[in-house]
């Protein structure tokens, strides 16, 4: 396995047929103020122009935001589903620490630099989730997430069944990804739940969230967790 680069935080933004979104988010990931992050963006053989918006925001970008830094662009033959993107996203990822992000979504300027300087300053948490608010698609901000728990509740939580992490908002270290594998393929729209509740294990509290919105979680007809649950069920793409 290769050797993770340490202090570098690898952002995994998975995609499919999210053009109408897709710049904002990268725009969004592109004003990051933390300073050593690298792009991996695995389209999951879209059928809308997002691969094409995706190919041209990195060259437009290369003497811009991604001067200097690494990114991937990987486009997938055809469709493997979300948890196939992210897994193979997840293996692409060279960082010490990884970072999901789902391409309808954005990400405040400072969240990767607050997520590296908590987990930096507490090395027994291993995922760090941070709270978020809802976005319509227009980008219009709504209220914060009520459902994040924090400390010593994200076990408990955890432990009765339940869940307090958005998946969206998640910082791991890539070590705990290379202990553990990637996403089931055997609960379509749960398959973020798994990783984090299964895979991940805040049971065994190693993880935590953060209590400030640095993500903005956009609920729009059409969002991939409302075609399997009908409501927003919390980061889902």
């Amino acid at each position: 396995m290769p050797d993770r680069i340490k202090g570098r935080v690898s952002v995994v933004v998975t995609n499919y047929n999210k053009g109408a979104f897709l710049i904002e988010c990268l725009d969004g990931i592109a004003r990051q103020s933390y300073p050593d992050w690298e792009l991996i963006v695995v389209d999951d053989a879209s059928t809308d122009e997002s691969a094409r918006i995706a190919e041209e925001w990195i060259e437009r970008e290369r003497e811009g935001a991604l001067a200097g830094r690494e990114c991937v662009l990987l486009r997938l033959p055809r469709n493997v589903g979300y948890s196939g993107a992210s897994t193979a996203g997840l293996y692409l990822a060279r960082g010490e620490y990884v970072a999901a992000h789902d391409s309808d979504d954005l990400s405040d300027p400072e969240r990767l630099a607050k997520q590296v300087a908590f987990l930096e300053s507490h090395p027994a948490i291993e995922l760090l989730g941070t709270n978020y608010a809802v976005i319509d698609e227009n980008g219009r901000k709504g209220g914060k997430a009520g459902w994040i728990r924090y400390g010593e509740q994200i076990g408990k939580v955890y432990r009765s069944g339940g869940h307090c992490i958005c998946h969206g908002t998640l910082l791991i270290r890539g070590s705990l990804f290379d202990r553990t594998g990637g996403y089931t393929r055997a609960l379509p729209g749960a398959e973020d739940y798994e990783f984090i509740a299964k895979r991940l294990n805040p049971k065994a509290d190693n993880a935590e969230n953060l209590p400030e919105v640095l993500y903005y979680y956009r609920q729009y007809p059409g969002q991939r967790s409302r075609l399997y649950y009908g409501k927003n069920r919390g980061g889902r793409e």
